[in-house]
């Protein structure tokens, strides 16, 4: 089973969105290779899949305001990495919708 159908499978419980951390780029424009350590990780990711919202008091649900391929911002810290698969270099994470810190418009 490839790592797609996998993340395709996990459904975030509330207010939770799994995000897909965006990869740094590792060539310059000129072509040269950057070494790892130099690579900085980037506070940027795309929703992958989201919760259906919290419940109030009241028993209503509140819906989540992000949407599948939203791009987001990301704080430095906090998260919960999802193992996806053993051979898998993507790094997805689980936030709660209101450690986000916002939405990138395209």
């Amino acid at each position: 089973m490839s790592a797609r159908a996998t993340i395709k499978k996990i459904a975030p419980l509330l207010d939770r969105v799994l995000v897909q951390r965006a990869k740094a780029e590792t060539k310059t424009a000129s072509g040269i290779f950057l070494p790892e350590k130099a690579v900085e990780k980037l506070n940027e990711g795309v929703v992958v899949a989201v919760g259906p919202g919290n419940i109030t008091k009241d028993g209503k649900r509140l819906p989540v305001e992000l949407a599948e391929g939203d791009r987001v911002l990301l704080p430095s810290y906090g998260g919960t990495s999802v193992k996806v698969s053993e051979d898998d270099e993507a790094e997805v994470l689980l936030f709660r919708e209101s450690e986000i810190l916002a939405k990138i418009s395209q």
